[in-house]
């Protein structure tokens, strides 16, 4: 596609919406590590300084769609979880059913875990204090919604319903780079299948892994 210069607020809308679209596309396609500024600005026809003028660094368009599509999951989260946990059900079944809404939904997300991985040691480093601040204070109002779904089905968590609720997404993040190993680990792990032990699948892990926090920090009764 290719652009005339945007002289009204509308016509830069339309334009950042263009760059947000086609690097969401692209991570369709390809991991977070993949995403490169100067194929962003090729894809969308726009020179590179130009899609700087919106946007200050690719760091920045991958938080910016980051947020997007957290609070889209969080959207399909609330509906997940209110038809598949009975709430009267005992507290540690629901904690295994949470655990498990939680798991099966992340690892269908399998672009929103790729980001959470690349938040913390990617995506926040070469951003401004304005930009970076901006998307946490975003990153709070998400962070309370996701809290308050938690607390709804298991309010036995009580305030610890914060942390595992960040938690979650960190493990996520951090679990799905084993999810998707590189081709040269697949062919190594195809080579010798005794290394595929370190492979892991995203929804048994995650699961796995949520479970056991829940259960760690419920009350005991």
């Amino acid at each position: 596609m290719t652009f005339q210069r945007a002289r009204t607020e509308e016509q830069r809308e339309i334009r950042r919406r263009a760059i947000l679209d086609m690097a969401s596309a692209m991570l369709d396609e390809m991991p977070v590590a993949a995403v490169t500024l100067n194929e962003l600005s090729r894809r969308v026809g726009l020179a590179k300084p130009n899609v700087l003028r919106y946007f200050e660094s690719r760091e920045a368009v991958l938080l910016e769609l980051l947020d997007h599509f957290l609070q889209e999951w969080l959207t399909e989260l609330a509906g997940e979880l209110a038809a598949g946990i009975d709430e009267n059900l005992p507290m540690a079944e629901r904690a295994a059913a949470v655990a498990e809404i939680l798991s099966r939904s992340l690892s269908g997300r399998v672009v929103l875990c790729d980001l959470f991985g690349a938040q913390g040691s990617v995506l926040e480093h070469n951003v401004s204090v304005e930009v970076v601040a901006r998307y946490k204070r975003a990153s709070l109002d998400r962070l309370t919604t996701m809290t308050a779904l938690i607390q709804e089905h298991l309010p036995e968590l009580g305030e610890n319903a914060t942390p595992f609720s960040l938690q979650t997404m960190v493990m996520a993040g951090a679990l799905s780079a084993y999810s998707t190993p590189p081709p040269s680990l697949q062919a190594a792990y195809q080579a010798e299948p005794d290394l595929a032990r370190f492979h892991m699948e995203l929804k048994d892990s995650l699961k796995l892994a949520l479970t056991a926090t829940l259960l760690g920090v419920l009350p005991r009764r």
